[in-house]
């Protein structure tokens, strides 16, 4: 029996006073599976063809906690001892810095961790040429 999920994208956003950014992952939460999963990819190339002088390792560092954020755990600092729900909300909660997500959108699924890899060649990974 398929389960709703909600998703957002996961923006780098360099400059936030030029509003452009380069999707670089997807978060999925999944209330009736309990899952709660991000997956990240950092396209280096396009980031630096958006934003030359960009800190492409500060970008990877805060990419990599979300996964952690996502499992939980004291590993993943104090946002990390939430309860699973709470992480969800603070992940997706609007902010002004080099990553931001994009609206949160619902879908329905029967596996959720294949929904977001779904997700991720639709949003994020460029199409084989």
């Amino acid at each position: 029996m398929p389960n709703s999920f909600d998703y957002a994208v996961v923006r780098v956003v360099p400059r936030v006073d030029r509003e452009e950014f380069l999707n670089a992952g997807v978060l999925l939460y999944c209330l009736g599976r309990g899952f709660l999963g991000a997956a990240v990819e950092l396209d280096e190339a396009r980031l630096r063809a958006l934003a030359p002088d960009v800190d492409v390792g500060l970008v990877r560092s805060h990419l990599e906690a979300l996964p952690l954020i996502c499992a939980g755990g004291a590993g993943a600092g104090p946002i990390g001892l939430l309860p699973q729900k709470e992480r969800w909300h603070w992940l997706v909660a609007p902010r002004s810095t080099i990553l931001q997500t994009s609206p949160v959108h619902s879908g329905l699924c029967e596996d959720p961790a294949a929904a977001l890899e779904q997700l991720m060649d639709r949003m994020v990974r460029l199409p084989p040429r």
